[in-house]
């Protein structure tokens, strides 16, 4: 499974910007209203030492790490659910996204417009978060008259059930309340997930700040209080220089070290997005690895052996028989799979075993 993750913001909070970096890539980043009309999307390879010690010890001819696909869409404004700016044909780039980050703005540059007019990203994140509201408002409003009737007749189950989440949903948009911080069931989310309604993604605010900032953005008050919203609002926040991940991506891996050194950085600000994203979703990695190829595998922590082996192809889920499984740490610590084969570390999972992560794992099957 590859992890999308949205970006969104007001125009000029240096998505674009932060886009361009994360992928290496040449999405437009201008100093005006909607330079970004046509989303731009772009794939991230995930850097894991592990897969690269396990490529190592199988001799792998080559190594497939997981990757993450970032679609950055054009800066939203108030009434962009009702069509202002270019509005609703944004929203729904991002409808099948499993997670939105939004970018907000702290650092300050008379030289970039604010199209509020000041820096303030408790209010932005409010605009965005209003806008993504109104949107499945609509979606909400539109459904429910279709099955009202059918809902409120007797035989229609399904219908009924719909009816009385979405009547939910409603009450609660009306309140400004975002889907994802609703008390629902594990039915009701399953009723509602073909709507892919984007105020029940998971959130992750993202801080710009200046490249001068970044050492002490911690005791920011405005950086405090936005991590105090984020906590309210079951929202992670990252910081991230939009310029210096710039700056970090022109460089090798050398002398990406010593620039981070000198910075006082230990961590770039896109392995901390990708890591806090994968922490939000409950999402792990388990590896595979032989003479052919180390790969990567992302899962949903809780998923199954078979769930899991259905990742690489729905034969495997379908015939699965057994899993050859041993920890990666365990690998590691005797040096070989032989070896931790003899110590008694490599198990045979049935249907039952909850994957965990590091797990390396061979799968048996039959169809």
């Amino acid at each position: 499974m590859m992890l999308r993750a949205g970006i969104v913001g007001l125009p000029n909070v240096g998505k674009s910007t932060l886009f361009n970096a994360i992928t290496k890539s040449a999405a437009l980043a201008a100093n005006y209203p909607f330079a970004t009309i046509d989303p731009n999307v772009g794939v991230v390879t995930l850097k894991d030492q592990r897969l690269d010690v396990l490529a190592t010890m199988y001799k792998s001819g080559r190594i497939v790490p997981t990757t993450v696909e970032f679609i950055d869409i054009a800066g939203l404004v108030k009434g962009a659910s009702k069509g202002e700016g270019l509005g609703n044909q944004f929203l729904s780039h991002i409808r099948d996204v499993d997670t939105i980050c939004q970018v907000v703005r702290l650092f300050k540059d008379d030289n970039i417009i604010h199209v509020e007019g000041s820096v303030d990203p408790l209010r932005d994140i409010d605009i965005i978060q209003l806008e993504l509201n109104i949107a499945d408002y609509d979606t909400v409003m539109k459904r429910i008259p279709k099955i009202e009737k059918k809902a409120k007749t007797a035989g229609n189950p399904e219908e009924k059930e719909e009816f009385e989440v979405l009547s939910k949903i409603k009450q609660s948009l009306e309140d400004n309340v975002p889907i994802r911080l609703m008390d629902l069931s594990d039915n009701e989310k399953a009723i509602i997930k073909s709507y892919n309604f984007l105020s029940a993604k998971a959130m992750i605010y993202i801080a710009n700040v200046s490249e001068s900032e970044i050492r002490t953005i911690e005791s920011n008050p405005v950086y405090q209080r936005l991590v105090e919203k984020g906590q309210q609002e079951s929202a992670d926040v990252v910081y991230i220089s939009a310029q210096i991940e710039s700056e970090l991506a022109q460089l090798d891996d050398e002398e990406k070290e010593m620039f981070m050194a000198e910075l006082g950085l230990h961590e770039a600000g896109l392995d901390q997005l990708i890591r806090t994203t994968y922490h939000r979703l409950g999402l792990e990695t388990y590896f595979t690895a032989g003479p052919m190829e180390a790969r990567a595998w992302t899962f949903r922590k809780g998923m199954t052996a078979p769930q899991c082996a259905g990742i690489i192809h729905s034969d495997f889920e379908r015939g699965f028989i057994r899993a050859e499984t041993v920890a990666y740490d365990d690998l590691i610590k005797h040096g070989s799979y032989l070896a931790a084969k003899e110590a008694g570390r490599v198990r045979q999972e049935g249907k039952d075993y909850l994957v965990k992560d590091g797990d390396v794992m061979l799968f048996k099957f039959n169809v």
